[in-house]
């Protein structure tokens, strides 16, 4: 052996000897911390996305200090206003025109002034009526205009204002009182003196424009559990349309499938033994149906979202990136999440994506659940998007904004955490090829996805909302439902109506369905809206001639106006439907953005209902409409309580207009039908109760985007795959423990200050 030979052997034995003692010396350590922050990077917009950032606390409160020096009325905080006082209802965001924000967005043009929508309720006028004022400039405010009689023809009637936490708290206190007048039925029936049930609100109130009389269901209350599963077979009807609080009054009682005109009523019928008893237990906090309490000792820990290099995302305000997206994101207090210029490699793919309205229409044979047509923005579908759990509604790393709002207070309140943004592993591959012929090689790429998430609390229903951003530059939109089934008292032919899943508990069928308004700009703001779909035929194969085949075809069509791109619900629609543009890929097609739905919808309300025009959005699985600044919502808050006038009627958007190299909208509709069922105890699980549709790149691309993925992964039978240079997958990150901040949860803040409509 000469000396060159075993200079490089001890120097081979050095190395592993050195090798082997950095691993014994590890062995028990603990691994260092994962990078915590998203990494540094300048915001390339300037801030302009701020130009849609909701309003501040600070901005809420000098709204309302303006409003409160400058109408000459006397203003009583709206916590505590009666009907008969003026108060500030809301105040919010006044969303911009689209074309003074595109100016500053894309050109030179001004940024735009920063205005606020405030709602007042004048109940103490001659003409009692709800205004809206547009008011600014913001931070500090000195003009305010009346854009009510503007946006909506005329004053909006004082009947149609959503009903406020003062008044349900001024009915639960009629109600209350009245019971008192049935001591003796209570106590046989339900071993209760009144003061321990709860009633819930059922909505529309009546059945025409003008009516203001609310069936309230009531259910065993027991701390710690959802009362909705605890009917007792009492429902009342509650007349509180008058002004003074004093002359509202219970004009209708049902029990187990009677009317009666009054709780004294009910109980003479009781003490003259005419009336069937349903005895029902008081329920106990250890038995109670629907109880979420654990029933066993926690089990071993299940897998850990967390970021090995730190989060690859960037949020900025009211602007997150990720990869090649940018998104601003906000959040109305009354239709939830909204988003704003969504641009995929610096294009605009969409100016407005944004939720609607979420209906509930329910079935039962007692008053309460068959006349129930939930319209949750007039309750506060983004109010009542509370704080999101760590760990359990979102990823326990993932990153959490508050939202602030304004309603019914002259005080802003904050939802803390209750907007979640997180880079998502779907632990599926995006596109992968295992090549087994010809040459041998894998090629793939994981599918992970950037999520911006909220969860609304809308009495008994959690729903929850998800936006996703693709890196094949897709956008996909998700809603599932899950929280407590509504229920109602089971007598006669109830489970015509649903199913039981307790005692006297009948589980009550009904629909959800969503409402979605979709602003694509794609390649610009002139788009016109195309369709693909299959067809077979009959023909002789060319070859010889001797035989016949069915030749699949493809079918292309063009939609001219309006009138043809309204998609009936259920109705069939072509598998393919697209926004294109004018100008041409690579290859010669449209630059286009396909809308793909995914929606198992129950039927839509019969259009001979006096109340259909109110959620009229809901004949359509899709609609195309000319985008009109004067249409900007398809549905109002003032819908719930008049929904036989509509304050807006989304069937008036379509009347047939042109719709070729246009700036268009899709209003997208999705839902299906829940008949509950025994496994919907304690809650409705989210698995199989979620819908939604996908925004998919069509042509736009000269090929699929995420070929530029840094994550792609690529080895041949000629490479060794264990290698970092040939697999990256072969060299994962070191171990780091992700950075867990101490669990705090604040979801409860709030709530003494703004109940929702069930917490009375």
């Amino acid at each position: 052996m000469n000396v060159r030979t075993a200079l490089v052997l001890l120097a081979l034995a050095l190395a592993t000897i050195f090798a082997l003692v950095c691993v014994l010396l590890s062995r028990g350590r603990a691994p260092g911390a994962c990078p915590q922050q998203p990494p540094a990077q300048e915001d390339p917009d300037g801030g302009q996305s701020l130009v849609f950032a909701d309003l501040t606390p600070a901005e809420l409160a000098q709204v309302v200090r303006y409003l409160q020096g400058h109408l000459g009325l006397r203003l009583v905080d709206a916590a505590r206003a009666k009907p008969s006082d003026n108060c500030i209802a809301s105040v919010e965001l006044q969303v911009p025109a689209k074309a003074e924000v595109l100016r500053f967005l894309d050109g030179a043009g001004a940024r735009p002034r920063r205005e606020a929508l405030a709602v007042l309720y004048f109940g103490e006028q001659a003409d009692p009526n709800i205004t809206e004022y547009v008011v600014g400039p913001l931070p500090t405010p000195v003009y305010h205009r009346d854009v009510t009689v503007r946006r909506y023809g005329g004053k909006v009637p004082y009947h149609r204002r959503p009903v406020t936490g003062e008044e349900y708290v001024d009915i639960n206190a009629l109600i209350r009182r009245e019971l008192q007048k049935a001591p003796r039925f209570l106590a046989a029936c339900c071993e209760s003196d009144g003061t321990d049930l709860t009633p819930l609100p059922t909505a529309p109130r009546g059945f025409k424009s003008g009516d203001r009389a609310t069936w309230f269901v009531l259910f065993h209350s027991v701390a710690g559990s959802g009362y909705y599963l605890s009917p007792v077979g009492l429902e009342v009807l509650v007349d509180h349309g008058d002004l003074d609080v004093s002359l509202w009054q219970l004009c209708r009682v049902f029990y187990n499938g009677q009317y009666f005109a009054s709780m004294a009523d009910l109980e003479e019928e009781f003490m003259a033994n005419l009336l069937e008893v349903v005895k029902i237990q008081k329920p106990r906090a250890e038995s109670v149906l629907g109880s979420m309490r654990p029933r066993h000792q926690p089990g071993s820990l299940g897998p850990l979202h967390y970021e090995p290099e730190g989060p690859r995302y960037s949020v900025m305000g009211n602007r997150v990136t990720f990869q090649d997206w940018s998104i601003t994101f906000g959040m109305s207090p009354s239709s939830g999440p909204r988003f704003f210029d969504i641009r995929y490699r610096g294009e605009r793919i969409v100016y407005e994506l944004s939720l609607q309205e979420a209906l509930a229409l329910y079935g039962s044979n007692c008053p309460g659940g068959m006349s129930t047509r939930y319209l949750d923005g007039s309750f506060g579908i983004g109010r009542f998007a509370y704080e999101l759990v760590r760990g359990l509604d979102c990823p326990y790393t993932a990153t959490y904004v508050d939202r602030h709002y304004l309603v019914e207070s002259d005080t802003p309140k904050t939802n803390q955490n209750s907007l979640c943004i997180f880079e998502h592993d779907a632990a599926l591959p995006l596109r992968r090829h295992f090549s087994d012929s010809h040459s041998l090689y894998y090629g793939g790429l994981r599918k992970t996805t950037l999520v911006i998430r909220a969860i609304s609390t809308l009495i008994n229903y959690d729903y929850i909302w998800d936006f996703m951003f693709h890196s094949s530059g897709a956008v996909e939109v998700r809603v599932h439902a899950t929280g407590y089934i509504s229920t109602s008292f089971l007598h006669g032919q109830g489970t015509d109506y649903g199913s039981r899943v307790g005692p006297h508990t009948l589980g009550t069928m009904h629909l959800h369905h969503m409402h979605y308004k979709v602003d694509l700009d794609v390649d610009g703001q002139l788009n016109t809206l195309e369709t693909q779909d299959m067809g077979y035929k009959l023909m002789k194969e060319p070859w010889s001639m001797q035989n016949t085949i069915e030749r699949l075809y493809l079918h292309r069509k063009r939609l001219e106006r309006e009138d043809e791109a309204a998609f009936l619900l259920n109705a069939p629609m072509p598998r393919y439907l697209s926004f294109a543009s004018p100008n041409s890929n690579k290859w010669g097609h449209p630059r286009s953005y396909r809308i793909q739905i995914n929606s198992f919808a129950g039927e839509h309300l019969p259009t001979s209902s006096p109340m259909e025009r109110a959620i009229s959005w809901g004949r359509y699985q899709l609609a195309v409409t000319r985008r009109k600044e004067e249409e900007p919502t398809s549905t109002s808050i003032y819908n719930q309580n008049d929904p036989w006038t509509p304050t807006v009627a989304f069937a008036d958007f379509i009347n047939n207009e042109t719709i070729t190299n246009e700036d268009l909208v899709a209003w997208i509709s999705v839902g299906f039908l829940h008949v509950p069922h025994a496994e919907d105890i304690p809650n409705t699980v989210t698995v199989g109760n979620g819908v939604g549709f996908f925004l998919r790149p069509y042509n736009y691309f000269d090929e699929d985007p995420s070929v530029d993925s840094r994550d792609s992964v690529y080895f041949s039978s000629e490479q060794d795959p264990g290698t970092c240079g040939a697999n990256p997958l072969a060299c994962p990150p070191p171990a780091c423990a992700p950075h867990l901040p101490p669990f705090r949860y604040g979801g409860f803040l709030n709530l003494s200050l703004a109940l929702p409509p069930g917490a009375l």
